[in-house]
């Protein structure tokens, strides 16, 4: 039986996640230049997961910029 479509979350996989699994540590270690080819997959040191971090909406901004340049445009 199945989950239904109202009890789903639509931002699921958005949010970031403390524990990352053992490919996932792996592949975050390679990106670094911090894992050995052949070393043991146990025992992985410690990978820090930031979290993302939602930016304001820019179109307030430029459009804030485009008035105060036709502003100083009409001056």
């Amino acid at each position: 039986m199945g989950i239904d479509k109202s009890l789903k979350r639509g931002s699921r996989l958005s949010r970031s996640r403390n524990v990352l699994k053992r490919g996932e540590r792996i592949d975050k270690l390679k990106a670094d230049d911090r894992w050995t080819e052949g070393a043991s997959p146990l025992g992985l040191p410690k990978v820090r997961v930031l979290k993302a971090v939602v930016g304001k909406k820019k179109k307030k901004e430029e459009e804030g910029d485009d008035k105060a340049d036709a502003k100083k445009k009409k001056k």
